[in-house]
């Protein structure tokens, strides 16, 4: 039997992708760093951590910086490889459980559609298995382009994604619907897809991840952005992401429990483009969910009501401002390695 695991289920670790000079953080690149330092401390507070490294050289200066920062260094794996950017979520691989063990799945990534260079990110797994960072965990390549980001699990057979993804032609222009459903039954062990129509953020450039707009946070209750300004170009997509919310039953038909997260007031980059921020893009823990704040007021609205839905859980907030001004934000450089059920 092959279970997509819920992110809440137990890991044994977390992979960060760690940004280096020859990507495009190189700009805001020490600010990008305390980020990642954050996340890579609250992580092995918990649980493992591995972390790409460049090379050998930024292995050393990576763990010093996690050492200073009070990272708990015995439950850090560090590996090298060549990397095109920091999106683990996405070039990292999805695991599922088989008849209780943890299997890595390693689809092909392709920057999104063909939107950046991602070469070096696609062939990314495979070097770390070859490594041993995963341990003894079997490796499975798929011949099918998926991003962690686009998909989100109930650990029961339910998947959460969107159209505007998962059918966008730069994906796997061979499938329609029923072709993606097939797909995600056969490599995921899927039994039901629920399709978001609706809900878009701006600056985002990976045609819809659902982890930007909606996310389960147990098997009855689904965390998502809102957004209450008229005037705001958001508030009729994500209105209709709502009504799109409220209509879709749980496998024994009952109702979602939704959970609105305020949308941030509106984020610029030097250029003025208007940048994704979203709290929806939390990552679940052993123990805690970290979540991202952009020191707006809706931080405190957003950590509080997943604080009432995680309740025995340490909702953590990390500013995330560096991230998004790549386009992506907590979860988008995170993957979570789940553990064995057996």
């Amino acid at each position: 039997m092959t279970v997509l695991p819920a992110e809440w289920a137990p890991q044994s670790a977390v992979l960060l992708t760690w940004p280096h000079p020859q990507t495009d953080w190189a700009p805001i690149l020490d600010e990008a760093e305390e980020v990642f330092v954050q996340i890579a401390r609250e992580v092995t507070l918990r649980q493992g951590l591995i972390v790409v490294c460049r090379d050998e050289a930024h292995e050393v200066r990576i763990c010093r910086m996690l050492s200073g920062a009070g990272a708990v260094m015995e439950r850090v794996v560090t590996a090298l490889a060549p990397s095109d950017d920091t999106w683990a979520r996405d070039h990292g691989p999805i695991t599922v459980l088989e008849d209780g063990h943890p299997v890595l799945l390693d689809f092909r990534f392709n920057g999104w559609g063909g939107k950046y260079p991602a070469d070096a990110d696609d062939a990314l797994t495979g070097r770390l298995h070859r490594q041993g960072a995963f341990g003894d965990l079997p490796l499975r390549p798929v011949e099918r382009v998926l991003e962690g980001g686009a998909i989100d699990s109930d650990g029961a057979g339910t998947l959460l994604t969107t159209r505007s993804c998962l059918l966008a032609p730069t994906r796997n222009p061979d499938l329609d619907a029923a072709g993606v459903e097939a797909m995600l039954r056969d490599t995921l062990g899927v039994h039901r897809v629920l399709w978001l129509e609706h809900g878009h953020l701006e600056g985002d450039d990976t045609d819809g991840h659902v982890d930007t707009l909606a996310r389960f946070c147990d098997a009855q209750t689904i965390a998502h952005v809102t957004c209450d300004d008229p005037g705001d170009p958001h508030h009729g997509p994500l209105a209709a992401m709502t009504r799109e919310l409220e209509a879709l039953r749980t496998a024994d038909g009952r109702r979602y429990r939704l959970i609105p997260l305020p949308l941030p007031a509106p984020i610029h980059d030097l250029e003025g483009r208007r940048l994704p921020a979203t709290h929806a893009n939390f990552l679940i823990l052993n123990g805690a969910v970290l979540v991202p704040t952009y020191n707006d007021p809706a931080d405190a609205t957003a950590l509080a009501a997943l604080q009432q839905v995680f309740p025995g859980r340490e909702v953590v907030g990390i500013d995330c401002r560096p991230l998004i001004r790549q386009f992506g934000s907590l979860h988008c450089v995170t993957m979570q390695i789940p553990a064995a059920s057996v």
